[in-house]
């Protein structure tokens, strides 16, 4: 894919949904981590589901810790490897609390050294909560960037690496959402909605699509935009809205 089809993939992803922004429910920098932390081999709705209740009572690092652990847990026992993500969200806010005055660290370095944060964590919060134009390759952005032949890669750093390269400055720090939404809500690892895709001309895969009748393909038209808002989604106080 040249660049003058690269510039069309994300002219057409960004006239469908402007504003683009994570599903995950969040009102600051450390819900989001405590967010992200939880939704490994999860659903944001689930996670949604879980921080509900966990935000209501501790919205800061400061409250995680003094909550007891069986209060922690059973706020998040709905969660897959639930132990060890309270032991990472307790093992997190100790070092928060005792080296940030609360605060999550704007540094990828720092943020890295967190338990249980790995890089693709970072890049989340790098770009979601401080706006910086790091792109987190999930299962979805790797298996678009290879179908689509945009940034097409063995390993998911590769395909980071490249897309970082080759995705235009202007649309740089909303790729990362525009291409995880479309591979949830449209690319989808299993019978994507190739016939109603807008990026389908420019496909290397749709040489490849099965011949699906129409009325088989999945109903996207709202569901392919995701959420769009001109900030990041974030959860009101008493818990009534649920992004991801």
């Amino acid at each position: 894919m040249g660049p003058a089809e690269r510039e069309a993939v994300f002219e057409r992803l960004q006239a469908a949904n402007p504003h683009p922004t994570t599903e995950l429910r969040y009102e600051s920098p450390f819900q989001l981590l405590i967010a992200v932390l939880l939704s490994a081999q999860s659903t944001d709705r689930a996670v949604n589901k879980a921080t509900t209740r966990l935000f209501a009572i501790a919205p800061d690092a400061h409250a995680m810790l003094g909550l007891p652990d069986e209060t922690l847990k059973d706020c998040i026992a709905t969660i897959g490897l639930y132990n060890t993500k309270a032991r990472h969200i307790r093992e997190t806010c100790k070092i928060l609390v005792r080296d940030y005055g609360g605060s999550v660290p704007r540094e990828r370095a720092a943020l890295e050294a967190l338990p249980g944060v790995g890089r693709k964590t970072a890049n989340v919060i790098l770009n979601t909560a401080f706006g910086e134009p790091a792109i987190a390759v999930d299962t979805h952005i790797f298996r678009v960037a290879n179908r689509l032949g945009l940034a097409p890669g063995r390993t998911v750093r590769a395909v980071e690496e490249r897309l970082s390269r080759l995705v235009p400055e202007r649309f740089r720090h909303d790729a990362h959402h525009w291409l995880i939404l479309h591979g949830r809500y449209v690319c989808k690892a299993r019978r994507p909605a190739c016939q109603q895709c807008v990026l389908f001309d420019l496909c290397a895969y749709r040489d490849k699509v099965p011949s699906w009748t129409a009325s088989e393909s999945p109903q996207v038209s709202d569901a392919a935009r995701g959420p769009s808002r001109s900030l990041p989604r974030r959860r009101s106080r008493a818990g009534s809205r649920e992004r991801t």
